[in-house]
């Protein structure tokens, strides 16, 4: 087998010092090995360095890692969860919270950090908060409660053109999503270029920085899942608050996130929290970072930096679509999700708010929340109600998980649905069918004392993975 050298370790993220000891080792006493064997011990041995203390040639390295004797292991002092959680409010669509939800919430509460929380009516089952969840915690921010697609959100570009165009012009307007996004692992035929890729961010976060590649290449594209690009028709009301004459307008509407940056980001302090905060089994996915200390401030510029470029994914998939439509937008809505806040509760107390796929809704805060692509979608405003921690739902939420909406929902009844409403759809999936979701109408009807409608949007051309 040819000789590991340590450059080849730090390509797959072990720190300087180990990634040395380990190719001392692997090399002296290893040699022999298969080339799958080894990779298989390496990436075992880095993310379980615990397992390996006690092993005579690879102790060294496992301490190296932080690994920690069963002894110490056991001697570690948990967090201790409080017995019982404090109040947290439940706003409720008529399709109601599913109980493994709201247990997750419950759990959050526990813990000796949570100060205030709130499920949102289209709350689901997620990884460490709830999809849909909203915690305040004292100098203290959860990687998991944030998510794993840092900063991911919605913008929303109206152009001065009639909103029929999304009904009787399909063919042009697929044609341009066709020719202007790319999702998944696609990336667009031309380099990319954002003044966020020149964010000093990149250079003193050692994280982002072997990121950047990266983050070049995808900027101003979308994931997959339940990310989209789409045109549809936004109805205004008279007397609207963009000062424009009421009716019908074409706009876009895009749904996407950091992207690989954002997941890789997510996973490293994911981890490093895991390491630094050590909780019971069934609270681990809550372990948290101090923002008082460098491992939890380092976090904060990361997750900041990822909603940047997420925002610059936007900027750059409604610029291209704005310039082949030949158009401007003469409003322009975004709002994110998936991030933490410093916010100040009414009592006085600094806190940080985390919205795990809910919409900030401060008063006079404007959002839009989604449908599915072939339901509406809601412009709004918000009212800054105290008892969701000024906070909305981010979309309808699920109903179905993705194998349940495959087994349950025919590809002929999605075809049938969309003809009726007359949407064109690129990709997408039974798993994302409008099946899939609550109703949104019942699920805005139960978030009125927490936003105002100011206006609808309608998908006609949508764009999926």
């Amino acid at each position: 087998m040819p000789k590991l050298r340590a450059k080849d370790l730090s390509k797959r993220g072990w720190p300087k010092r180990p990634a040395g000891l380990a190719v001392t080792v692997m090399n002296k006493s290893f040699k022999r090995e298969t080339g799958a064997w080894r990779d298989a011990t390496l990436a075992n041995l880095l993310a379980h360095p615990d397992s390996f203390i006690d092993d005579e040639n690879w102790k060294g390295v496992a301490l190296e890692l932080g690994g920690r004797s069963p002894q110490e292991v056991e001697s570690i002092t948990y967090p201790e969860p409080r017995k019982s959680p404090g109040e947290f409010r439940i706003f409720k669509s008529k399709a109601g919270v599913a109980p493994n939800a709201v247990q997750q919430l419950y759990d959050a509460m526990r813990l000796p950090i949570a100060v205030a929380g709130a499920l949102m009516p289209d709350a689901h089952y997620g990884y460490g908060l709830p999809i849909g969840g909203v915690l305040a915690t004292e100098n203290a921010v959860i990687p998991y409660g944030v998510g794993v697609d840092i900063g991911c959100r919605m913008c929303l570009s109206v152009y001065d053109l009639p909103g029929d165009l999304a009904d009787n012009d399909q063919s042009r307007l697929a044609g341009i999503l066709r020719s202007e996004t790319a999702f998944g692992l696609n990336k667009h035929k031309r380099a990319n270029d954002h003044a966020v890729l020149a964010d000093e961010a990149f250079l003193y976060l050692p994280t982002a920085k072997k990121l950047l590649g990266k983050a070049a290449k995808q900027l101003g594209s979308s994931g997959g899942g339940n990310h989209f690009v789409e045109f549809g028709r936004v109805d205004l009301p008279e007397n609207n608050a963009f000062d424009r004459p009421a009716g019908s307008y074409l706009a876009l509407l895009s749904h996407s996130g950091s992207r690989g940056m954002g997941a890789a980001l997510a996973t490293y302090y994911t981890d490093l929290a895991m390491k630094e905060c050590r909780l019971p089994k069934q609270l681990k996915s809550l372990a948290w970072l101090d923002v008082r200390k460098d491992s939890g401030a380092e976090y904060w510029a990361a997750m900041t930096l990822a909603g940047d470029y997420a925002s610059a994914c936007h900027d750059d998939i409604h610029a291209r679509i704005g310039k082949s439509l030949g158009e401007k937008a003469i409003v322009r809505i975004e709002n994110h999700h998936n991030f933490a806040w410093k916010d100040k509760l009414p009592d006085g107390r600094n806190v940080i708010v985390h919205r795990k796929g809910a919409t900030p809704a401060a008063k006079g805060e404007l959002g839009i929340i989604p449908g599915s692509m072939a339901d509406p979608g809601f412009i709004v405003r918000g009212l800054g109600n105290p008892a969701s921690l000024n906070s909305a739902s981010h979309g309808a939420g699920r109903q179905l998980s993705r194998s349940e909406a495959k087994n349950s929902i025919s590809g002929s009844a999605l075809k049938a649905l969309l003809k009726k409403r007359n949407v064109h759809l690129i990709g997408g999936g039974l798993d994302e069918a409008p099946g899939a979701y609550k109703n949104i109408r019942e699920v805005m009807a139960g978030q009125t004392e927490l936003v105002e409608v100011l206006g609808e949007f309608h998908p006609r051309v949508v764009r999926m993975a």
